[in-house]
């Protein structure tokens, strides 16, 4: 059916453009009909395929806070430091035991040193000289453990360092420096350098949406290197208020807020739709048109009505029918 009912003045448009407007170039093209894919549109939200907590591996006080909401980080990155002030006594006096016992050990090496001389000369007894080597052997074995519950304190001091478990954004950082925080309380929460699109579609299309399958998206409101397509990632298996949950996977989304919402375009069926190259329309004062080549050979400009862009042409919603012959404007 044409739009010869459209609103009068954009009829009078028509008919008093001048001839000029349309100045045939050449070429002709048949108006058919084509199956296309029929797309709707749905809102959705960037989100990151993983979110992760940065947790502190020990109690205590947060002594320094190094990020902020928004900060990237890498895998290992120090987020915040967690001091227990138990610990710093406890390596004081780890320390002290250590050099208390490393000079009791240099005395009885002395010791040693100066028994095996005399028992050398006949003096000294063979248990005197076995009395001193076993003294030897237990201060070494005691500077040894020692040595090793002082180190496991140093580390246990190191375990303040809130460590970033993988590179990405931070989203939330639920504590203040000089909170008390427990053993495993989260300090972050990051958001990995993977994001996609999940989408929301109503359940009445949950079996016409597969994995792999193409998405559009409507970049026209976005900056960046947003590429304006993708495909389906996932479609999950359960519908929650009506609708079902698919993730689409774009290139470009890193530079975006998680959560911020975009318009897609999701293949849910095909229809019957009349598609024509973009060289056959024209565009005057806002109103589209198409130059029609009647059998005599006459030609007349008639107001369109413009659908969807594609790759394929443009989408004509009314105005032109199967047959017609078009002649570039």
């Amino acid at each position: 059916m044409r739009l010869t009912g459209l609103i009068l003045p954009l009829a009078l448009a028509t008919l008093t453009l001048p001839a000029t407007a349309f100045a045939q170039t050449g070429g002709t093209y048949r108006v058919t009909e084509q199956q296309i894919v029929d797309r709707k549109a749905v809102f959705a939200t960037v989100e990151s395929v993983d979110v992760v907590s940065a947790r502190a591996r020990i109690g205590g006080t947060i002594g320094e806070l190094r990020v902020d909401e928004g900060h990237a980080v890498a895998a290992g990155d120090i987020l915040a430091v967690v001091v227990d002030d138990r610990i710093a006594p406890q390596i004081g006096a780890a320390n002290g035991e250590v050099s208390a016992l490393e000079s009791q050990l240099a005395q009885a090496r002395i010791d040693l040193t100066r028994a095996q001389d005399l028992f050398d000369r006949g003096i000294f007894p063979q248990a005197r000289l076995d009395e001193a080597r076993t003294g030897v052997s237990v201060l070494e074995g005691q500077l040894a453990a020692a040595r090793q519950n002082r180190n496991v304190l140093v580390q246990q001091s190191r375990q303040g360092d809130v460590l970033a478990p993988a590179s990405g954004r931070v989203l939330q950082v639920p504590v203040t420096s000089g909170s008390v925080v427990l053993p495993g309380e989260a300090v972050a929460m990051i958001a990995s350098e993977l994001y996609l699109l999940r989408l929301r579609l109503p359940e009445r299309h949950a079996r016409s949406i597969r994995e792999g399958d193409a998405v559009m998206v409507d970049v026209s409101d976005l900056t960046g290197d947003v590429s304006p397509s993708g495909y389906i990632r996932q479609v999950y298996p359960q519908v929650e208020d009506g609708r079902v949950i698919a993730d689409a996977v774009v290139e470009g989304l890193g530079s975006y807020f998680v959560g911020e919402r975009v318009r897609v375009y999701v293949a849910v069926d095909e229809r019957a739709a009349i598609l024509v190259p973009a060289r056959y329309l024209a565009n005057r004062y806002g109103v589209d048109y198409a130059r029609l080549q009647h059998a005599d050979g006459s030609h007349s400009d008639i107001v369109v009505q413009r659908g969807l862009d594609s790759a394929d042409g443009v989408e004509i919603l009314g105005g032109l029918a199967a047959g017609d012959l078009l002649v570039q404007p």
